[in-house]
């Protein structure tokens, strides 16, 4: 059996006998009667074949293990086509820049809301701190029970975790921050997945020692540039058995057209306990009339980031208005 660390134009790489001397990496070219069954990172797989591993060989992907957690997405609220992400995740690791990208509340929602879905636990990790406070932005979740974690660029921190980078901002990681986060990711498989520019890169760079493109923000825009194409997974450096981070390509959109509405609202716990107060069918939507959660906000048992916390949820939960690409803005 092999573990899936990448997937590339038809090919599958995937570590077999991990964790001993034997550990090696195998390149397979997936079964006929697998055409149909998305094979992502993390999927433990059967191989046969020639398993060397040697240049040249190849072997065949022949069964996929069943799944523990799968992190789904579709490309955005309307898309009825479920995208696997990854595969056998035990937590998601969403990262925002508190500037340059700015952060949109909306995103990091959609992405807590998909890691409630899988079965796997949400942490945030906020970079780029000292270019902007992020207190407003982390407000909207300081009623969660959500692990939190911030960077600092450190320009003059001795500490710093360098990278190459084209923007110089991202480019530096706080030390303090990196082994906070290494600290929740040791023993675990984590995805890390957030916009591009934002630093995902540069922090798997250092966690796992590997020397993948960094890139900076456009001025103009605003936006990243994409410098990871595929997802892959790595192992975390001098960590337990059974440590790797995922890195995925930076997105533009997480849909969610796949998960009910009613795991949506759970996935809100600051707001769920006003439903309570609500009739019968309820769908706490935009249109939704003498909804309880109106109240509940009103109230302030949301706290005081309730109402954006309430138009964010019914933003996800209203159909005609749930397509990201619509909600660049915020989302």
């Amino acid at each position: 059996m092999g573990r899936i660390v990448t997937v590339d134009r038809g090919r599958y790489r995937a570590v077999v006998d991990e964790d001993t001397e034997q550990e090696r990496v195998v390149i397979a070219a997936r079964a006929r009667e697998l055409r149909r069954h998305p094979v992502v990172a993390g999927d433990m797989v059967f191989l046969v074949g020639d398993v060397s591993g040697k240049p040249d060989t190849l072997a065949r992907l022949v069964r996929v293990d069943e799944r523990r957690t799968v992190l789904r997405r579709s490309a955005d609220d309307t898309d009825p086509v479920e995208r696997v992400v990854v595969a056998n995740a035990d937590q998601l690791v969403v990262v925002v820049a508190a500037t340059n990208p700015e952060p949109r509340t909306g995103f990091i929602d959609r992405a807590v809301v998909a890691a409630y879905d899988a079965g796997i636990s949400p942490l945030l990790c906020v970079t780029k701190a000292d270019l902007k406070d992020p207190s407003d932005l982390l407000d909207n979740y300081r009623h969660l029970d959500l692990t939190v974690i911030t960077s600092r660029t450190a320009d003059a921190d001795a500490d710093a975790v360098d990278a190459l980078s084209e923007d110089g901002l991202s480019a530096r990681l706080e030390g303090g921050a990196v082994e906070e986060l290494r600290g929740h990711l040791e023993g675990k498989v984590s995805v890390m997945l957030g916009h591009s520019g934002v630093g995902k890169s540069t922090m798997v760079n250092a966690l796992t020692g590997a020397n993948r493109a960094t890139g900076g923000v456009n001025a103009v825009t605003g936006r990243g540039r994409h410098t990871s194409s595929s997802a892959l997974a790595l192992k975390l450096a001098n960590a337990p058995t059974g440590s790797w981070i995922i890195d995925t390509p930076g997105i533009r959109s997480f849909g969610l057209a796949h998960v009910n509405p009613d795991r949506i609202l759970n996935s809100f716990p600051d707001l769920q306990p006003g439903t309570d107060m609500c009739e019968r069918g309820c769908l706490h939507d935009f249109r939704a009339v003498n909804c309880g959660l109106d109240s509940w906000v009103a109230a302030g048992d949301a706290g005081a980031a309730g109402p954006a916390r309430l138009v964010s949820l019914r933003r996800l939960l209203g159909s005609d208005v749930r397509t990201e690409a619509k909600e660049l803005g915020q989302y």
